[in-house]
C-alpha cells in the first residue's frame, strides 16, 4: 500500500485549500473567449484520485459560469490532456473514467452533461507538449518543485558529491549547493514558461500549487526539516550496515522548494505572463489523525509514494520498509517538540497579450 493513488492526502488537503482560486482562474478564459471547445491540460497529474477529482470540480465550475453568462446555448465541449512523465500509470485513470462520467451523468445541478474527452499527452513538461496556441488552461499540481535533473554543479572536479551525508539542501550543505539547486530551478521554471507560453491561447491561464519556502534562505530548519530527516533515516542504515556511506553521500534527490521572490522574479524575467496571484498556505500536520495515523506515518507514506522508486534504485528495494519506518518515526519525535508545517504556494499566470 505504498502507491500514490493510495498514499497522497497531503496533496488532497493543500489542494483543497487552494481550490476556489482554481476554479474562479478557469471560469476567466471561458468568460473572455467563450469557446466551443474548451482545452485543459492537468501537467504532472501523476495516476491518483486527486487527478479526476480535480477535473470534475473544473467542469463543474465552467458549467456555472456558462449558466449564468449564457444559459439558453449549449454547453462547451471538454477537451482534457492529461501528463505525466511516460512512466505514469495512465491506464489505472483510464479504468476509472466510466465511474467518473456516470457521476459527471449524475449531476443535473445545472441541466446537460457536456462532452468531456480525455486523453494521456506523456513527456517532460520541460519540454513541449501541445500545438501552438492550443491550451485554454493548464494546472498544475504539486509537480514544478521536481527539477528536469539532479543540478550540475553539486560535484567536484572528480565526479564526486560536495552534500556528503545529505539528499538535498541540509543545515549542513556548502552554499554552493544551495546556489546550485536554486540555479536549476530558475532555469527549468524559465523553460517551462517558456514553452507553455507558446501553448496557451492569447488570455490562457495557469494555476500551479507548489512546495515552497517561507523566506529568503534555503537552509533555515523550516525549510530543510524533511530532508534531513530522512538523510538522518538513510545515515541509520548505514550505523546498521544496511547500506553504505558512500551511497548516501552520492544520492541527491532533484526536488528545491524555491521562495515567492524567486518564482516572481523569474515570470518577470522570462515575460510571456503576467503574475495575477501568489498565495502562500499551511497545512497542519495533523494529517490522518482522524484515522488514528500519526502525521509522521502520513507524510512518510506520502514521501515514498512519490520518491520510493528513485530510493529503491539507488539504495534498492530491500531496505525502504526500514527507511521509512524511521523516517515516520523521527517525524513524530520532531513535531512533538516543534509545529513545523510544509509550505505551499499556489500561482496564478496569465498569458500577456
Amino acid at each position: 500500500m505504498t502507491d500514490y493513488a493510495r498514499n497522497s492526502s497531503v496533496q488532497k488537503k493543500a489542494s483543497d485549500k487552494t481550490k476556489h482560486i482554481t476554479l474562479e482562474t478557469v471560469q476567466q478564459p471561458y468568460k473572455e473567449t467563450r469557446p466551443k471547445s474548451l482545452k485543459i491540460a492537468d501537467l504532472g497529474c501523476s495516476s491518483g484520485p486527486n487527478t479526476l477529482s480535480t477535473i470534475k470540480d473544473i467542469i463543474k465550475a465552467v458549467k456555472f459560469a456558462h449558466h449564468l453568462e449564457i444559459p439558453n446555448q449549449p454547453l462547451p465541449e471538454f477537451s482534457i490532456f492529461l501528463n505525466d512523465l511516460p512512466s505514469n500509470d495512465f491506464n489505472s485513470i483510464f479504468k476509472s473514467l466510466p465511474d467518473f462520467h456516470t457521476e459527471l451523468k449524475r449531476d443535473t445541478n445545472y441541466g446537460d452533461c457536456p462532452s468531456v474527452f480525455i486523453a494521456a499527452n506523456p513527456g517532460s513538461f520541460y519540454g513541449r507538449l501541445f500545438p501552438e496556441k492550443n491550451i485554454h488552461f493548464i494546472y498544475s499540481s504539486f509537480s514544478l518543485h521536481w527539477l528536469s535533473k539532479v543540478p550540475p554543479g553539486l560535484y567536484d572536479d572528480q565526479g564526486k558529491s560536495i552534500n556528503k551525508g545529505c539528499i538535498n539542501i541540509c543545515s549542513w550543505s556548502p552554499e554552493a549547493v544551495s546556489k546550485a539547486y536554486c540555479s536549476q530551478f530558475k532555469e527549468d521554471f524559465s523553460m517551462f514558461l517558456r514553452f507553455r507560453s507558446k501553448e496557451v491561447v492569447s488570455t490562457g491561464r495557469i494555476v500551479l500549487i507548489l512546495l515552497g519556502r517561507e523566506g529568503p534562505n534555503p537552509v533555515g530548519r523550516r525549510n530543510s526539516f524533511f530532508c534531513e530527516l530522512l538523510a538522518r533515516s538513510i545515515a541509520d542504515l548505514v550505523a546498521q550496515g544496511e547500506t553504505e556511506q558512500e551511497k548516501l553521500d552520492s544520492y541527491e534527490n532533484h526536488f528545491y522548494a524555491p521562495s515567492a521572490a524567486e518564482m516572481e522574479g523569474e515570470v518577470n524575467k522570462e515575460g510571456s505572463f503576467e503574475l495575477e496571484k501568489l498565495r502562500m498556505i499551511e497545512v497542519a500536520n495533523k494529517w490522518g489523525k482522524e484515522d488514528g495515523i500519526s502525521a509522521g506515518l502520513v507524510f512518510a507514506k506520502t514521501v515514498r509514494a512519490s520518491q520510493g522508486s528513485m530510493l529503491a534504485q539507488h539504495f534498492g528495494e530491500k531496505i525502504l520498509d526500514k527507511m521509512f519506518d524511521t523516517y515516520a518515526r523521527l517525524i513524530d519525535e520532531e513535531l512533538a517538540k516543534e509545529d513545523i508545517r510544509p509550505i505551499t504556494f499556489v500561482v496564478v499566470l496569465k498569458r500577456k497579450l
